[in-house]
């Protein structure tokens, strides 16, 4: 061998004198191409979801957040507060931080998104490493997560994403830290355990179930034998870890039981449940492990509701019994992983049975699939050990794996490796048709439309045109969020505000489009009255009752207020017991104010002696835009 080629074979990487070799991103990708690829993907996902969330908008609940961020202060009752239920005083600071700055602007939000999307699918990479057996099957877990339709409203919607995102990412790295105190036993892995499970729960309470997880997964993925033995091992060999999360958690649910929240939505009867887990494991997580759900049923602004072909989705349900059969006969650990993922599942379940079933909302329950986001994840974990093992199981190499005579055959391989693409082809084009159909559905937003007309109407009014607080139409926010739902609340964020008043002369208010109106009353009105070119006739000094053609129920109203006025004065308004002051002018006039009260009639008191009012016009109920 000449001196010039022996320099050539001893230097790193075979790079020749004229540096003609891989720079660092060369060096870099073939050091590890799994990893590269793996990074390649979950960039591909990361800014694929991205666009599809800048489709979007915000929806019911964020308006509500961001209405309630600009009429509260940042301090300790707001961030302990809970929001539906949910204790999340991260969430609410990274809301309050980011309503304030960016209010209505969406791609703050998207990019926010995108960032925890990039962390927790880097987290889960980086675990699936440590945990399972290397090689290229590291990506198919790792895509099951990261491409999967079931998370989509997890990167869309910034209120779900603030709850989820940060759980998911506690929840990956919570685990991963356990997998290194169980090979360990060094107590600082278990400190790490401990400060990943916290700051789940500062996001959502739902990040309490990363504790039961934790002891699952050691039971089932680094213990052997029996059921009872698994367990007794687990509880004796890493009792400290017990034990400080089990303080942790009591702790915690000892305080969350101190905060003001509403009643639980409990179950209603035992078919209900039934129905619920139907729909949940049935029609939302088979199909969506496998692609599904391919068809989404219409929701509003709200993100929409999974509603899988029947036929497709029997046969995820085919597909996936045969990967468990398949898995469980070629690998003696496969079965734990499977019950791993199952009683995780079980446990969602039973949490979300006890306390949203009775709610509104309950039938649709089990086909929101936010609500098993981390049922997803949990299974990118368990399908991975399932089909490749992980790096603790005494079990053999692949290639002494039993395999049926049968199966050995050329032929009968090559039937089986084109039977394998064909499916992870039917998966991927699955997943591609359900995230567009869900891109689809996503960019209809009737809230973004309503506020861009109202604003562009509001920058064109004229001059002090005022309105009064109705409501929004149902379809930007519904009317069991009210208070939150009126126009005084939902503007609060905008750049243009309307100006509200409770009295004026000609005031406005905005149609279902947001356009700009007059006001007209629908509601209950006065009877004819006996005056003739008068109807009912209020003289000065004394009161006069009018009687309505019907029963008014305590409520806020609307008045309108049709007068003709024999000279300046004010008088007395008033609507069973609630009263109101207002000012008459000579002539022929009208007003619109607000008032809350009830009754058969309404009493008017003019001040001014001397001075007669006539009216045939009031009327008290609803302000809605005029004709």
């Amino acid at each position: 061998m000449s001196m010039p080629e022996a320099e050539a074979e001893t230097r790193p990487g075979g790079v020749d004198g004229d540096g003609d070799g891989p720079g660092p991103v060369g060096r870099w990708l073939r050091a590890d191409r799994v990893r590269a690829v793996a990074v390649a993907l979950i960039v591909v996902s990361v800014a694929w979801r991205a666009g599809l969330a800048a489709r979007g908008w915000f929806s019911q609940d964020e308006f509500v957040i961001a209405a309630q961020v600009l009429d509260t202060k940042l301090d300790v009752d707001y961030l302990l507060r809970t929001f539906n239920n949910h204790l999340m005083p991260g969430g609410l600071l990274v809301a309050w931080a980011m309503v304030r700055l960016a209010g209505f602007a969406s791609w703050p939000w998207v990019l926010l998104l995108a960032f925890g999307q990039a962390a927790v699918g880097f987290a889960l990479y980086r675990l699936l490493r440590d945990l399972l057996r290397p090689g290229w099957g590291l990506l198919i877990p790792l895509c099951l997560f990261v491409f999967s339709p079931l998370t989509l409203e997890v990167s869309s919607l910034w209120l779900v994403g603030l709850l989820v995102l940060p759980t998911q990412l506690a929840l990956v790295l919570a685990v991963s830290a356990q997998v290194r105190y169980v090979r360990t036993g060094r107590l600082r892995h278990l400190v790490t355990v401990a400060v990943w499970v916290v700051f789940g729960l500062l996001f959502d309470t739902k990040a309490l179930l990363i504790v039961p997880l934790l002891f699952l997964l050691t039971a089932f993925l680094f213990t052997s034998g029996r059921a009872w033995r698994s367990l007794v091992t687990t509880v004796r060999r890493y009792w400290p870890a017990w034990l400080v999360l089990g303080v942790l958690s009591g702790a915690y649910v000892a305080f969350y039981l101190t905060r003001p929240a509403r009643e639980l939505d409990e179950p209603t009867s035992v078919g209900q449940v039934l129905t619920f887990l139907g729909d949940l494991v049935g029609d939302t997580v088979v199909p969506g492990l496998l692609g599904g759900p391919w068809r989404w049923a219409y929701a509003g602004d709200g993100p929409p509701l999974v509603d899988p072909y029947e036929v497709a989705k029997w046969l995820s349900w085919a597909v996936l019994v045969t990967l468990v059969v398949v898995t469980v006969r070629r690998r003696p650990s496969a079965g734990r992983a499977w019950l791993l993922l199952v009683c995780y599942l079980g446990l969602v379940a039973a949490l979300f049975a006890v306390t949203r079933l009775g709610g509104p909302l309950g039938p649709l329950v089990g086909v929101i699939p936010r609500y098993v986001a981390d049922v997803v994840l949990v299974a990118a974990i368990c399908v991975g050990a399932a089909l490749l093992g992980t790096k603790d199981a005494d079990e053999d190499d692949v290639s002494a794996w039993p395999v049926p005579t049968v199966l050995r055959e050329p032929g009968a391989f090559a039937v089986g490796l084109v039977a394998i693409v064909v499916l992870l082809a039917g998966i991927g084009v699955g997943t591609l048709w359900s995230t567009a159909r869900f891109g689809d559905n996503w960019s209809t937003k009737h809230g973004r439309d309503y506020l861009a007309t109202a604003q562009a109407e509001l920058a064109a009014a004229r001059p002090g045109t005022v309105f009064f607080d109705t409501t929004v139409p149902e379809r930007v926010v519904a009317g069991y969020f009210w208070p939150d739902n009126l126009q005084s609340h939902f503007f609060r964020p905008a750049e243009r505000r309307p100006t509200f008043v409770e009295l004026a002369e000609r005031p406005s208010t905005f149609d279902e489009s947001g356009r700009i109106r007059p006001v007209a009353v629908e509601g209950r009105k006065i009877v004819p009255g006996p005056v003739a070119d008068c109807g009912h006739l209020a003289e000065g000094g004394r009161t006069t009752r009018i009687m309505m053609d019907g029963y008014l129920e305590e409520w806020p109203y609307v008045v309108q207020f049709g007068y003709l006025s024999s000279g300046d004065s004010t008088a007395l308004f008033q609507l069973g017991d609630a009263t109101r002051e207002i000012t008459l002018r000579r002539g022929l006039n009208e007003v619109f104010f607000l008032m809350e009260g009830g009754g058969d009639s309404v009493r008017i008191t003019v001040a001014t002696p001397g001075v007669g009012v006539c009216t045939q016009l009031i009327t008290v109920g609803r302000a809605v835009p005029a004709a």
